[in-house]
């Protein structure tokens, strides 16, 4: 490994992070640092309709992942689990301070920013939350609405309830407006990322102008999308790694300085990344191979509803 100090830091550039024994924060534009490596509470955690008004399953599984070392904790109001968040956080009994706590709002119809965070504030049963979100912009019906709307998330920011201020699902003509008018630009935008659905551009948009970048669905080559023609890369990197293509799929989103979630309910799977992810570090000749055959095939797992099929923004 590289002989460096434990206070490397990396950035929103996009410049990959050094190898270290452990995975390092990424410092945002505000100067706070998020963990590069998240647990999130969607997909396998999301709390479909029918199900148990409160469900233990999602308190045990986070609780899980944060006695695991998983202290970054990426919520939502739309996955109907911030009180199981919440409650997970008070049993798991780590300090507040130690953990990051994400969580979004999906802008309902007639509601203020400030009703949709006091909720979800009072659900997970905390003072603040590292990071607040805006979930996706499909509610604005102008550009004007956006930069409305932010001013309000700068409002939360400035109060103090929300350290950090971002988006999620954006592309660039979402992000225009809000940067034309911010005093706050956002400090992350967390986006669909990996080999099938690389954004074109959009990664060096964020980085010109100091966004970081955090990603969902980093495994979907692999659970959702092969067969493919990044398989035979991740399958012959793991064997040079000694590790699985799973890892590679994470380690390729790393190794761009993006911040990268799992959902993973598997103790043994979750304790696994963060023994295996700073073992080893992939070369930009080998980011570059995967980012070439992914080129090959567009797949995108999430937001099909609202999201053109052919649409590889």
């Amino acid at each position: 490994m590289n002989s460096i100090t434990s206070a490397f830091v990396p950035n929103a550039t996009g410049d990959a992070p050094k190898q270290l024994e452990y995975i390092p924060n990424l410092k945002l534009n505000d100067g706070n640092e998020i963990p590069l490596l998240g647990y999130g509470l969607g997909t396998a955690n999301f709390k479909r309709k029918g199900g148990p008004a409160f469900d233990e399953k999602v308190v045990n599984n986070t609780i899980t992942a944060i006695k695991t070392g998983y202290y970054h904790l990426d919520g939502a109001e739309a996955y109907g689990n911030e009180t199981e968040l919440g409650a997970a956080i008070k049993r798991a009994g780590i300090p507040r301070e130690k953990l990051f706590v994400v969580t979004k709002t999906s802008v309902l119809p007639g509601e203020t920013i400030e009703l949709a965070f006091s909720r979800s504030l009072e659900k997970l049963g905390l003072d603040y939350v590292d990071l607040y979100l805006i979930h996706h912009p499909f509610w604005a019906a102008s550009p004007e609405d956006q930069s409305v709307k932010w001013a309000e998330m700068e409002a939360l920011k400035e109060s103090g309830r929300a350290r950090s201020i971002g988006v999620s699902n954006y592309l660039e003509k979402d992000l225009a407006p809000i940067l034309a008018t911010a005093k706050y630009p956002p400090a992350i935008n967390q986006i669909e990322f990996h080999p099938y659905l690389q954004h074109g551009d959009l990664l060096e948009y964020h980085r010109k102008n100091g966004i970081a970048v955090s990603a969902f669905g980093s495994l979907t080559a692999i659970t959702k999308a092969a067969p493919g023609p990044v398989d035979p890369v991740y399958e012959k990197l793991a064997r040079k790694y000694g590790v699985g293509p799973g890892e590679i799929a994470i380690r390729w989103c790393l190794d761009q300085g993006v911040v990268t979630l799992t959902t993973s309910g598997s103790e043994e799977r979750l304790h696994g990344y963060l023994k295996k992810l700073p073992a080893f570090k992939l070369t930009p000749k080998e980011v570059e191979e995967i980012s070439e055959a992914g080129k090959q095939k567009h797949f995108r797992g999430f937001w099909n509803h609202k999201i053109a099929t052919d649409d590889h923004r």
